[in-house]
Order: C-alpha cells, then sequence, then structure tokens
C-alpha cells in the first residue's frame, strides 16, 4: 500500500473560503490527500486566499515567500494558491513566485485533481475561468463518515458571486455573477451534514438573501429553502449570511418570526448611514429605508440580534456623513458589527477616488468602533438573567467546561461535566464578559 499523502490547507478570509477548504480537502482526499495540521510534513500546501483586505495579494507573496527553504529541502513539495486572489493575480503569482506548482480561481477547484495530475509531470497548472459547469456537482459527494470529528456546526454554501457592484469591493471581478444552487442538491448536502452529525447550518452567499435556486416549482427564494431545510430531520438550527438590504424579502422577514428552527440572529450589513456615501458607494438603499427594514424585521422577530458592516472614510466623506452613521448605528443598536477604515481595492470605482486624510478616516473608525463595542457590551450584560439555547462545540479550559454558540451567536461557557460537542442544552446567562457569556445548565 503506497504511503498517503499530506495536504496542509491556510484559509484565509470569510466562512465561504472554510468551505471551499474543506470542498478543495475532499477533492484532493479522493486522490489519495490526507489533511495535515503543520506545512512542515506537507507533500501539497494550499493557500486558500481572500482578497478584501488591504494589501491581500502582497500578504499572499509574503507567505510564500516563507516556503522557499521548504520547497528547497523538499523539492518534490508541491504549493498551490485558490481563492480570490488566486482569480485576480493568475499567472503573475507564478511569474513573482516561481515555487508556485498551482492557481486556481474560486469557481474552478472541482478541477483540483486534473490539475494536480499535470503539476505531477512536472508542470505548472493554472485555472481561474468561469466554467458553466456547476462545481458543487463535480466535487465529491458528502457522506455520514467521520461522525465525531465533525463540528456539530457546518458552512454550506447556496449562493456565489454578485450583482450589486458596490464602489469599493472587488467581488464582482473574483467570485462573478449571482449563481445560485440548485434546491434539491443543498438539500442532500445538508442531510448529509446531518449524518455526520452536524446540528446547526449557516447557509453562505455572497449575497445569501438573493438566492434564487431551481426547485420543484420553479425557482425558490431563500425562505422556501429555509422553510425546507426546516424539515430536515435531525437539523436544530439555522442561519444564513451574508444579506444585502435591497434583497430582504417579505417572505425572509415573516421567516424569522415563525420559522421554528431558524435562529434571531442576522447579518446585515449598510455600510454608512450617509445618503451621500451609499449612493457615492453604489448602495441601491438609503439610511430610511434600512432603518425602515430594520423596524419591520424587529416587529417580526422582537427579540434578534442584529449585525452589521461599516466602511469609514471611503472618499469625500465628510464629518457629516460620519455623523450621520453615528446616528444610524445609535438608532439601531448592533449586537455584533464590523468596521473597517476605507482603503483602496485596484479595478474598482472607488480606487480613482481622492482619499479621505489618514489621521481624520483612523479617528473616525476609533469614535464608531467604541460606541459599536460599548451597544455589543450592554447587550450582552442584558443577556444576564435569560436562559437561552446553546449548542456545545468543544470542551472548554476549565475542567467539566463546554464552550458553545447560543441562539443569538454568542459565545457561552458552561459548567457541563456530562457534556459533549452535539449537545443542545438550554441555559441560564449567569455573567457577561469583553466577548463570551457565562451560563448554568437549567435543570
Amino acid at each position: 500500500m503506497s504511503e498517503q499523502k499530506k495536504l496542509f490547507i491556510r484559509t484565509y478570509g470569510c466562512q465561504m473560503n472554510v468551505y471551499d477548504s474543506e470542498r478543495m480537502s475532499e477533492a484532493l482526499g479522493a486522490d489519495g490527500y490526507v489533511q495535515t495540521d503543520t506545512p512542515d510534513d506537507a507533500d501539497m500546501i494550499l493557500l486558500n486566499t481572500c482578497h478584501i483586505r488591504e494589501k491581500a495579494a502582497e500578504k499572499v507573496y509574503s507567505e510564500l515567500g516563507r516556503f522557499k527553504g521548504l520547497k528547497a529541502d523538499k523539492p518534490d513539495l508541491k504549493i498551490g494558491v485558490a481563492g480570490c486572489v488566486a482569480q485576480a493575480e493568475g499567472e503573475e503569482i507564478m511569474r513573482r513566485q516561481p515555487l508556485v506548482d498551482l492557481v486556481v480561481g474560486p469557481q474552478t477547484y472541482h478541477r483540483l485533481p486534473q490539475m494536480m495530475e499535470q503539476v505531477a509531470k512536472g508542470e505548472k497548472a493554472l485555472d481561474t475561468d468561469f466554467p458553466e459547469e456547476d462545481k458543487f456537482e463535480h466535487l465529491p459527494v458528502r457522506h455520514g463518515a467521520q461522525k465525531a470529528k465533525r463540528n456539530p456546526s457546518a458552512f454550506l454554501t447556496v449562493q456565489e458571486g454578485c450583482d450589486k457592484f458596490c464602489a469599493f469591493c472587488v467581488v464582482p471581478y473574483t467570485r462573478g455573477a449571482e449563481v445560485s444552487r440548485p434546491a434539491d442538491r443543498i438539500l442532500r448536502e445538508a442531510r448529509d451534514l446531518v449524518e455526520r452529525g452536524v446540528r446547526e447550518i449557516t447557509l453562505l452567499g455572497q449575497n445569501v438573501n438573493a438566492y434564487h435556486g431551481a426547485g420543484e416549482g420553479g425557482d425558490w427564494s431563500l425562505a422556501r429553502l429555509i422553510w425546507a431545510l426546516n424539515d430536515v430531520d435531525g437539523l436544530e438550527r439555522i442561519r444564513f449570511t451574508t444579506s444585502h438590504p435591497n434583497d430582504m424579502s417579505d417572505d425572509l422577514i415573516e421567516a424569522h418570526g415563525t420559522c421554528e428552527k431558524l435562529m434571531p440572529y442576522l447579518h446585515l450589513p449598510v455600510q454608512s448611514g450617509s445618503d451621500k456615501i451609499l449612493k457615492r458607494m453604489n448602495r441601491s438603499h438609503t439610511a430610511e429605508k434600512y432603518l425602515r427594514l430594520i423596524e419591520r424585521i424587529r416587529a417580526a422577530r422582537p427579540d434578534i440580534l442584529l449585525s452589521g458592516d461599516f466602511i469609514v472614510g471611503f472618499p469625500e466623506e465628510d464629518d457629516q456623513d460620519f455623523e450621520d452613521t453615528m446616528s444610524l448605528i445609535r438608532e439601531v443598536n448592533y449586537g455584533q458589527a464590523y468596521s473597517f477604515k476605507y482603503s483602496t481595492r485596484p479595478g474598482t470605482p472607488a480606487a480613482e477616488r481622492a482619499l479621505v486624510d489618514d489621521a481624520i478616516a483612523t479617528d473616525r473608525l476609533h469614535r464608531l468602533q467604541a460606541l459599536l463595542t460599548e451597544q455589543q457590551r450592554a447587550i450582552q450584560h442584558g443577556m444576564v438573567g435569560k436562559e437561552v439555547g446553546v449548542l456545545f462545540e468543544k470542551q472548554g479550559r476549565l475542567e467539566g467546561q463546554m464552550v458553545g454558540k447560543s441562539d443569538h451567536l454568542h459565545a457561552v461557557h458552561v459548567a457541563a461535566p456530562n457534556g459533549k460537542p452535539g449537545d443542545l442544552a438550554r441555559v441560564r446567562i449567569v455573567d457577561s464578559s469583553t466577548n463570551s457569556l457565562a451560563g448554568e445548565l437549567v435543570a
């Protein structure tokens, strides 16, 4: 029997990249690879990259440079770059780092086994196409093996790409146009995940609530897909991310109030509270429209925890624009949020615009983050004394302690000597710290 080949994958960026890394591992697993936790003993190193953050490509080149010594010691070591930086940079990666054997975009990683055959012959392999075939149909079927090793929570990609073309964003160029997977294939994969011990599934998409996959009777909305998943035995929790305000449909809002397994958490980025800046961002919604949407969502599910994204220092943002954003944050009251100082993404419409002074942008970011932190901590403190459901994911650092996620996606530490990953327990919150809650089992 031949010795197993070892694969090391380093994943950057969003949850979709985490999902993609799992699927790439499965695709290469069919070719005899098993995953390892260190690059030092790997036969194949794969960097699954993200292009959202500033200087993303340069960070990838820097990381590749660290593997030069390893490649020199192990000439048969194969190195690949996948994901959005691979899509954006293409052949430039191989030109700047000749040690790279393989470059594959996020829409073509189902071809990895064929590309590895090419690499085994001593050739370079490059594929950054946007193919017409469904990559998911060419990946290995996910079966119920390795049940005990699975995290009870899993990601499941249902939609990819974006047609919104926000002025700051590279996603339409690296992930392509919006495409939705057929409903029956998603349901099949969800059932397979449940067989592997998964009890919570987060549906993923660049604009997940724009989902319009083919299903019985015509295209399904995300709400209809969620209702179908609600009927999957053994699946206890459903979440989805990331959403666009313009695609928050009536049936999806209603589902938040009526679908038992849909959790009371929603990530709904607004980016700015200034109508002037929203227009310059090409967001296609106003601050007022967003606020009225939040009202409707909270009317459907009063206990929902809201999360958002914010960009400060976008070109042409002045003091009043920033104060409009702060005002919106105060009105919404976010339980969680991600905030960034604007940085240029080459090839995007905003890239040619004059930047806000860096010191001003930095000061605004600090003030905005202070407000968001204040809101987050107040909401967490408000959970003390309440009962929540907690899905245990792993053992804690203390003896007899379990760590899991609440209905609202808070990390919760619970004294549960008999608990195990995958248990779903009722917990009373007894304390709140900076980034987590502490709870006790409800008898």
